[in-house]
């Protein structure tokens, strides 16, 4: 029961942890991406 349990939490947190980079990731995608927009954007305005 406990080495079930241990290992239950022990892929939880991993699947956690896994996630947390997954939005990191995207984050800095997403920052980027309205970078370059707003590169365009001043750009466009000159």
């Amino acid at each position: 029961m406990k080495k079930t349990l241990a290992m239950i939490l022990t892929l939880t947190f991993l699947l956690a942890l896994g996630g947390c980079e997954t939005i990191k990731g995207l984050g800095k995608d997403i920052e980027k991406a309205g970078e370059a927009i707003s590169k365009k954007a001043d750009e466009a305005e000159k």
